[in-house]
């Protein structure tokens, strides 16, 4: 008979949940109702909703130095240095970026870490990545980290097609190596490779809870990273695993029994969710997400790290101390150092994520910036809302540039029925009428309104 138990988290008596067990299988169970290789992915339903169960804390985990490295050229330890400062920096007094991983291949790679430890920043904390080895397990010990990331992939399709194996090889084999890296006093991650197509109730679940008996065991922490490898998630209610968020968190803590503070979601982009999949995560349970800066990372990139600090607002009301202007800090090394432009419309970001080149919107900005600007664009990212001058401007997005560009006080505030801004219109006017089809640049501008303030008198 199943016990009824109180749930701590939210005061109310549930029924003890089913055990799972491995299922082992001859065959590989690829879900081709859901993933016909030759068709669409497809999203189906079976209506079964599980309750939200956000933890009291929650943070951000970087991995710009792994996941983010493999999709551009190699970072120089200078570089991943500066930009780990950046990232302390970021993440507050309090550590909201909990921690950052890295390689530990190279001697440029153990440079970096060696040199970043060095700074004694409390977070974020240095954890690595290795291959599953004793060697490498010792490698880890012998630097100084308590915790290393660990491949374990978890669908059918890694463990029949990749590692030739079948269920039951595969989880001996991780619960062999992650033994040997307990052993050794190290904290595993287990980074569950391909869990939005894996069979979450006849491996996943039953692996974990093996994981769990583990570290009751050796007392050491050992924690599960929910990899959705291909971006396959969804966060919509009801949606049927493996590709539901909702039901994978749901089956980790309350089925295998992970706690929420050893869980983390590793989203990545192909389907355009990974933001929402991870702010999903949080909302049903993990207590982590795994991020990237500017979501570099493989194929689509992963979840962009700052899209996340803007997430953990929202939901927490706050951005406990957070400085959210390095984003535009790091926004400017990336480009003037490391020679790597972001798309402009990037949210956060690009440099025209808050710029508007329509003149009904400029017209709102002139008359109150709250209208068409997201939120206090200047006070969080030390960027203002501008607007970018073509023929769909009109007189109130040419005031706005010239209010904006000049920084006017506002008692010198121009506005759409200035003689300066009229003379400058019918000049942009021309441009257009002669065929121009580019935005005018800010050189221009400057240009001619320095001659237009010349023939008016006018000094900005």
């Amino acid at each position: 008979m199943r016990k009824v138990v109180m749930n701590k988290h939210n005061n109310l008596l549930q029924l003890e949940e089913h055990f799972y067990q491995l299922v082992d299988v001859d065959e590989p169970n690829t879900f081709r109702n859901l993933f016909p290789y030759e068709e669409i992915p497809k999203i189906a339903f079976n209506d079964r909703i599980v309750p939200h169960n956000m933890p009291d804390d929650i943070w951000i985990t970087d991995t710009t130095f792994r996941d983010g490295q493999q999709s551009r050229a190699p970072y120089t330890t200078d570089q991943i240095v500066t930009i780990y400062d950046y990232l302390h920096k970021l993440g507050g007094p309090k550590g909201i970026i909990r921690q950052s991983e890295f390689f530990l291949y190279s001697k440029k790679d153990r440079d970096a870490v060696y040199k970043c430890m060095e700074r004694g920043y409390k977070f974020p904390e240095v954890t690595s990545w290795i291959r599953a080895s004793k060697q490498d397990f010792e490698l880890v010990k012998d630097i100084g980290l308590r915790e290393t990331g660990i491949l374990v992939s978890c669908s059918d399709y890694h463990i029949f097609y990749k590692m030739k194996m079948t269920r039951r090889e595969a989880m001996n084999h991780y619960l062999s190596v992650i033994r040997e890296c307990l052993e050794t006093g190290i904290s595993p991650r287990c980074h569950l490779e391909d869990i939005t197509r894996s069979d979450i109730y006849g491996f996943v679940i039953p692996f974990c809870v093996e994981l769990m008996k583990l570290m009751d065991e050796y007392k050491i922490p050992i924690k599960v990273r929910a990899c959705d490898t291909m971006g396959y998630g969804v966060n919509f209610p009801g949606a049927v695993i493996p590709r539901s968020v909702p039901g994978i968190i749901y089956g980790l803590t309350t089925h295998a029994g992970v706690p929420s503070e050893l869980i983390e979601w590793h989203g990545h982009n192909d389907f355009y969710k990974a933001v929402t999949n991870s702010t999903t995560a949080w909302l049903y349970g993990a207590c982590g997400v795994n991020c990237s800066l500017f979501g570099i990372g493989e194929r689509t990139g992963n979840t962009p790290l700052e899209a996340m600090v803007f997430e953990y607002a929202q939901l927490k009301g706050t951005l406990d101390g957070m400085d959210t202007t390095v984003i535009t800090d790091l926004v400017d090394y990336f480009e003037k150092d490391l020679d790597y432009t972001l798309p402009s419309r990037t949210p956060f970001a690009g440099k025209n994520f808050n710029v508007t080149r329509a003149g009904i919107h400029a017209d709102g900005l002139l008359k109150n910036e709250e209208i068409y600007n997201i939120f206090d664009t200047e006070k969080f990212l030390k960027r203002p809302a501008l607007v970018s001058i073509s023929n769909t401007s009109g007189l109130a997005g040419i005031a706005h540039w010239i209010n904006s560009y000049y920084r006017l006080p506002q008692e010198r505030h121009l506005d759409k029925n200035s003689e300066l801004v009229h003379k400058l219109k019918d000049w942009v006017d021309e441009q257009y009428d002669e065929g121009r089809v580019t935005v005018l640049t800010d050189n221009e501008l400057v240009v001619k309104i320095t001659e237009c303030c010349k023939e008016l008198g006018i000094i900005l």
